[in-house]
């Protein structure tokens, strides 16, 4: 009965937003209706709920496309990813205290309000916000412009030996200790930190035994990769996708991974330490279900929330395309280099064997382009119990 009260009135904030800040707000509305809905047994109200997303999700997509060239530019009233660690991080430090800073990759505006639940007992919330990660709403771009406080454009030119092409080989998330220490020294903050990259649970249950050596540093920066991995493996293994079928059941397996997770072993022990927490991301993740046929060359990007290269053509209106990357803080691959953002649920495909790949990618969780699920990301800052 709260759910249809406030559907009309959810309903005119979508078709009337015309502003970055009030998109973040009608995103966390969805989010808390999401939840709420999720105590009930009958699906019905959830299936007007989603529409009602779908439609919000059009709506934000047309507003970024229109819009987010200035935003990107320094009009935007949500902070970006590159500006997350100067305005928000190094401001609410606490002095003479530790601050644990976790970035958990992948973590969703929803799936940071189901974490919290597990945390009440340890941590008590201080703040939290909606930011922005910028586009691609990828790893390789959003968290090394979180870490360099830059753009991509500006890290390319600032720092060649620490930034990867999509089109290049290797890992593209190999440096950024090294561009946080770059940040830094930018600023002229004289910050003690270490830097840890916690891919495997040996790694997690190491660093909460060990997490008294940190009581010396300023800040304590943990990467977390297992939501990405829930995310990437929905694609490839049966059994992830019976496990996160829907936003529901991808909510709930998040749930109980960090119930059992090495992760809030640390964070268990950080509050023991007294040590500030904050938790973050990079970006979000989106269902899709869509799928739009792209044309590129061979050295086009294999994602399929977003393409870059030469050449790329579709007759897709609904794609946000962007001719001169570097207008959105991007670099170009070479000169003639564009970008082509998937939006709301599309995922993009090339035509070469295209039913294969568009039932395999079909109803997985991807990353990369316009949602308001990708862009629209948690900061949260918590004080120990």
């Amino acid at each position: 009965m709260d759910y249809q009260r406030s559907f009309q009135e959810l309903n005119m904030e979508i078709s009337r937003a015309n502003d970055y800040a009030e998109w973040a707000a009608i995103y966390q509305k969805l989010c808390f209706w999401e939840l709420e809905l999720d105590t009930l047994e009958s699906n019905d109200l959830q299936d007007i709920l989603d529409h009602q997303k779908a439609e919000a999700n059009h709506q934000f997509s047309k507003f970024i496309s229109s819009n987010y060239e200035d935003l990107v530019g320094g009009d935007s009233p949500l902070i970006m990813s590159h500006q997350m660690i100067e305005q928000l991080v190094l401001d609410k430090m606490p002095k003479e205290k530790t601050t644990l800073l976790v970035v958990i990759d992948n973590l969703r505006y929803d799936q940071w309000r189901v974490l919290q639940t597990h945390l009440s007992p340890f941590y008590k919330l201080q703040e939290e916000m909606i930011c922005s990660s910028i586009l691609p709403t990828a790893t390789q771009y959003a968290r090394n412009a979180l870490f360099a406080g830059e753009l991509p454009v500006h890290i390319k030119r600032l720092y060649p030996n620490l930034w990867k092409d999509d089109t290049d080989s290797g890992g593209k998330n190999q440096h950024e200790q090294e561009l946080l220490r770059a940040q830094f020294a930018a600023l002229e903050q004289d910050v003690s930190f270490s830097y840890h990259k916690t891919i495997r649970q040996e790694q997690g249950l190491k660093l909460a035994s060990q997490l008294q050596n940190e009581a010396n540093n300023d800040l304590c920066l943990v990467v977390y990769n297992f939501v990405d991995v829930i995310s990437h493996a929905k694609t490839e293994m049966e059994i992830i996708k019976e496990l996160a079928s829907s936003d529901k059941a991808f909510r709930s397996l998040t749930s109980t991974w960090f119930q059992n997770s090495p992760l809030l072993d640390i964070i268990k022990r950080a509050q023991s330490l007294g040590f500030t927490l904050m938790i973050t991301t990079d970006h979000g993740t989106i269902n899709v279900r869509q799928p739009s046929k792209i044309l590129g060359d061979r050295e086009s990007s294999t994602n399929i929330r977003y393409k870059t290269g030469k050449r790329l053509n579709t007759e897709d209106k609904n794609l946000y395309t962007v001719s001169n990357p570097e207008d959105i803080g991007l670099p170009k691959i070479n000169l003639s280099s564009s970008f082509t953002f998937a939006t709301e649920d599309r995922y993009l495909i090339y035509p070469t064997n295209y039913n294969h790949f568009v039932n395999f990618y079909k109803n997985t969780y991807q990353h990369g382009g316009v949602s308001l699920e990708e862009m629209l990301i948690p900061f949260a800052v918590l004080s120990p119990k």
